[in-house]
């Protein structure tokens, strides 16, 4: 049984995906988590989506031959104050994760509360191979911006991955070559690549 115990069609039982989904079927586009059931990293201070300097990395599957341009991250109800540093980085899917390319570093451009920001890699990444890859967002700053995502729970099964980490410290301009020593995060935040 390819579908196990469903007996529907799965087509049908994802079709309200459709709704959220950009309205071209060639619109390049890729996401951690679906649009809807986010939540405020503000409003669980036992579940923070940054600390100052720190990187947080969320695992997001890649498909090989797509070209990653973009990333976004959208900001919740507290906006970046007084920003020395924000960049946003793409990292390989190797067992430590390699920097593939990094945005721009946005140093005291404001972000604001509620609001998405999409930044350009250096240069873009053409996927070589299908794998889960890492999408990172760094702040440095006198008070880190709140992010929309979700909840989880880090890895319990052995070979489980985690779903969001955090790494480095004292972080400023430059994302750093790897995601080395990560911790696991229980607060995922929302990426969309395009």
């Amino acid at each position: 049984m390819q579908l196990g115990g469903y007996q529907r069609n799965v087509r049908d039982a994802l079709g309200y995906l459709n709704a959220a989904d950009p309205s071209s079927p060639d619109t390049f586009w890729r996401s951690n988590l679906p649009r809807v059931g986010l939540t405020d990293s503000a409003g669980d201070t036992g579940h923070v989506a940054l600390a100052d300097a720190v990187m947080t990395s969320v695992a997001v599957y890649l498909h090989a031959g797509d070209l990653v341009t973009n990333l976004s991250f959208t900001s919740g109800a507290t906006a970046v104050g007084t920003p020395a540093n924000w960049w946003f980085a793409l990292y390989s899917d190797a067992a430590t994760p390699a920097l593939l390319a990094q945005t721009a570093d946005q140093t005291s451009t404001a972000w604001a509360a509620n609001t998405t920001k999409t930044l350009a890699l250096a240069t873009a990444q053409r996927i070589t191979r299908s794998g889960i890859y890492w999408a990172s967002v760094m702040v440095n700053s006198t008070s880190v911006c709140t992010l929309l995502g979700a909840i989880g729970q880090p890895a319990i099964v052995t070979g489980e991955r985690n779903l969001s980490v955090s790494s480095g410290s004292t972080l400023t301009d430059t994302a750093p070559p790897t995601i080395a020593t990560p911790t696991a995060k229980n607060f995922i935040p929302r990426v969309v690549i395009t």
